[in-house]
């Protein structure tokens, strides 16, 4: 068996050993997120660093504990705290989660971060569902051999966001009186935040937020051939015009506030999903 495959079912069946059940919903949870993995009823909780060939989280805000157990009548697998580029993994590595998910059965995936808002209609604590992203990372995580049993060599991009979960996520919000933005979310590396002139570049690509994160995640799961929403916390305004300094604390600060927003609407969303 090929290494990358080997290690998937390593981490699978370390997994599988602790569980009586197989999850359908994947959640990833970002920066400041993490709490509602504290709601899922009889928790299977496992640190990333016992599960085989896991990355281990280094970032404020990202637990690094694997939540498996029921939430809204799903069975679900959650990971409180996920993995970025600029810690030094590799996109093989930051995406190796999702691979384990889909191996364990996930069919669909909800993935959230902290991000910072480019379009004006945004404001720092929205909630904005994601229809597209651009990836400006500066690499993929499907670059190198591809295993026919992961996906296709040359997967499609056009719907990595599910139209009907989007709208079952902006329908959901609609009845929770919660109001929801959409809008292309662009992916680089960090860590560093963008200079003026970047984020006005990135502007005129036509992103209306962006972050580093999420995208990686995304093309696996795509690739996987699993059904993903995307939910962005906006924890703060870059626009290049108005742009003042900000800090990670800032970052964890607005996404603290928006917490129990966010955490109404998921469960809103995993009530009403079909998997």
């Amino acid at each position: 068996m090929e290494k990358l495959l080997k290690k998937i079912h390593e981490a699978k069946d370390y997994i599988s050993s602790k569980l009586t059940f197989s999850p359908e919903v994947g959640l990833i949870l970002g920066s400041g997120l993490g709490d509602l993995a504290d709601e899922i009823e009889a928790p299977v909780v496992i640190d990333y660093k016992d599960i085989p060939h896991f990355p281990v989280s280094t970032v404020e805000g990202h637990a690094g504990k694997l939540v498996v157990g029921k939430l809204q009548g799903k069975q679900v697998v959650a990971m409180k705290g996920r993995f970025h580029f600029y810690e030094g993994y590799t996109m093989q590595e930051i995406t190796f989660p999702v691979r384990v998910m889909k191996a364990l059965g996930v069919k669909s995936l909800i993935v959230t971060n902290a991000c910072g808002g480019l379009n004006p209609h945004l404001y720092a604590g929205a909630l904005m569902i994601i229809n597209d992203h651009i990836n400006l990372m500066g690499t993929n995580p499907l670059i190198g051999k591809n295993y026919d049993e992961l996906g296709p060599r040359f997967p499609d991009m056009s719907t990595a966001y599910d139209k009907d979960l989007i709208e079952l996520a902006h329908k959901v919000a609609k009845a929770q009186d919660i109001e929801t933005k959409e809008g292309v979310y662009i992916g680089i590396s960090g860590p560093n935040y963008f200079s003026k002139a970047e984020l006005k570049m990135v502007t005129l690509m036509g992103a209306d937020a962006l972050g580093m994160s999420t995208v990686p995640e995304v093309i696996v799961a795509k690739h996987g051939n699993m059904k993903v929403l995307g939910i962005s916390c906006v924890t703060d305004m870059a626009i290049p015009e108005e742009l003042e300094s900000i800090s990670h604390e800032q970052v964890m600060e607005m996404a603290n506030q928006t917490k129990p927003r966010f955490i109404k609407l998921v469960k809103g969303i995993l009530k009403e999903m079909t998997v």
